[in-house]
């Protein structure tokens, strides 16, 4: 089974961001093969980590819901497995899936189910699962990205984003999934972000693993449209997550 870590917080919070430099993190430091899951609608992880993608999980779903669209002779499952490793997007350092969009009207239930089934095989081939997710998880919840070994919930320096970050935990709580660590990780902070936060980020009862301060290289490099995981080492957000990763033994 793979060390699966998952990144979830509301958007503009910097998730992304701290998933690409997660992944970034993994591979520089070869602690071994990693699957990148993009499980955001919204889905931007490729561009962060500089690579194309041509499809994604929700097609294969939409597939697979129309009994044209499986060969004669193939069980949905093979069905599934042959388009999941289409889908699958081989780079020189990582893998990548997309999960994304929403499904349109119908019952999933069972295609979801395989697909699920399928995920975990391919994950079981790597040895780190990231998950970039949304703030409702809904992948986790579904089961369709197994149990959780770290999840990171993102927030960035405002109220609204730590009480956001409150909102999430409360969500995994009443999931009732297994996520065995939970962290708050409060990004694009300043002098005195954690300071003036700390009441706020102490009424979510989420343990705060570290900050990530505002970094004028991040900034640089997404109005440039350059892939965030080439940051270069001087970069302090590269920096200060490589911190909170070796802080939870990784």
């Amino acid at each position: 089974m793979p060390v699966t870590i998952a990144v979830a917080g509301k958007g503009g919070t910097g998730k992304t961001t701290f998933a690409a430099l997660v992944i970034r993190y993994l591979v520089n430091s070869q602690k071994g093969s990693v699957l990148a899951v993009d499980a955001d609608p919204n889905s931007n992880l490729n561009e962060a980590l500089g690579v194309k993608v041509t499809a994604s999980i929700a097609d294969i779903l939409d597939d697979v819901k129309n009994p044209k669209a499986v060969p004669a002779g193939m069980t949905k499952d093979k069905f599934i497995e042959y388009k999941l490793f289409q889908a699958l997007v081989e780079a020189e350092h990582f893998d990548l899936l997309v999960m994304g969009g929403p499904q349109g009207p119908g019952c999933y239930c069972y295609p979801n189910d395989l697909l699920r089934k399928q995920v975990e095989v391919l994950g079981n081939n790597y040895d780190f699962l990231i998950a970039d997710n949304e703030a409702g998880l809904e992948h986790i919840s579904r089961r369709t990205i197994p149990a959780v070994n770290h999840l990171f919930i993102i927030s960035d320096s405002s109220v609204r984003g730590v009480r956001s970050a409150g909102r999430v935990y409360q969500l995994v709580l009443n999931m009732e999934i297994k996520v065995e660590k939970i962290y708050l990780v409060i990004t694009k902070t300043v002098a005195d972000s954690i300071e003036k936060l700390a009441d706020e980020i102490k009424a979510t009862g989420i343990e705060l693993i570290g900050a990530v301060p505002l970094d004028p290289l991040v900034v640089e490099y997404d109005v440039s449209n350059k892939a965030l995981f080439y940051l270069p080492a001087e970069s302090s957000a590269v920096g200060a997550i490589e911190e909170i990763l070796k802080k939870c033994g990784l």
